[in-house]
């Protein structure tokens, strides 16, 4: 976790170059002592407190890219040197979310810094030399990531299902796809069936009408073979007919 503070501050301190030179605040000053700030104030990169809050839905996205930080003895640029230094020792770390909050000790100087930032970007960060101040102030924190993080949370959760819905829509689409082929064949070889049993009655009709017209003609023949018969033998006694 240590390596992961470090690796912050480097990419912090880094972003300075880039910021413009600025005159000190002479208000940055008083913002080592004094108490946390109210919910929704956010502390700028100097260490003094603005009244501008957090954007409302602010995603993991909004922050990608450190915001320059300005070496002007603001509390931000003090612990990141001390991160950088190897010189402060990580209590406790939170995580909700792409939000997180730290409690770091300064051994020598014994001083706290409690800290609430979001990705890469420290938000906010309060000095103070109680202990207890700091686990108050870190709770408070704790709980802001808790809140802030909801919508996060809530997103992902929405992704997941989205996804696993859409995954669902594919497997019954195809399920429904082997269904329909099925059915098409089922209607296919109905169609089929239904032709060829047609086809075989109409035959069948054909052939009983020809079984008729033979077997009149069949019976024609007879009758006249038996009266040819009678014709041939007239003349001849009864019992020899």
């Amino acid at each position: 976790m240590r390596a992961a503070l470090v690796a912050l501050a480097v990419v912090c301190a880094a972003s300075e170059a880039q910021a413009q030179a600025a005159t000190a605040d002479a208000a940055s000053a008083v913002s080592v002592a004094q108490p946390a700030a109210a919910d929704g104030v956010v502390v700028a990169s100097d260490g003094a407190a603005t009244d501008q809050p957090l954007p409302a839905g602010q995603t993991q996205t909004a922050l990608t890219e450190p915001a320059p930080v300005q070496d002007n003895g603001g509390t931000v640029a003090e612990l990141q040197k001390l991160i950088q230094n190897n010189a402060v020792t990580e209590l406790r770390t939170t995580y909700n979310g792409s939000y997180g909050a730290s409690l770091l000790f300064d051994g020598n100087e014994m001083q706290y810094y409690v800290t609430l930032f979001q990705q890469k970007n420290f938000w906010r960060v309060i000095k103070t030399s109680s202990d207890v101040r700091a686990d108050g102030i870190y709770a408070d924190f704790v709980r802001r990531t808790t809140q802030l993080s909801d919508i996060e949370i809530r997103r992902t959760k929405l992704e997941a299902q989205k996804a696993y819905t859409a995954k669902l829509i594919a497997i019954n689409e195809e399920r429904a796809a082997y269904l329909q082929a099925d059915l098409d064949n089922q209607h296919a070889q109905q169609a089929l069936v239904t032709a060829h049993q047609q086809e075989t009655a109409q035959q069948a009709a054909q052939l009983e009408a020809a079984r008729k017209a033979e077997q009149s003609k069949l019976d024609a023949l007879r009758r006249q073979i038996e009266q040819m018969r009678q014709q041939t033998e007239s003349g001849l006694p009864r019992r020899y007919r």
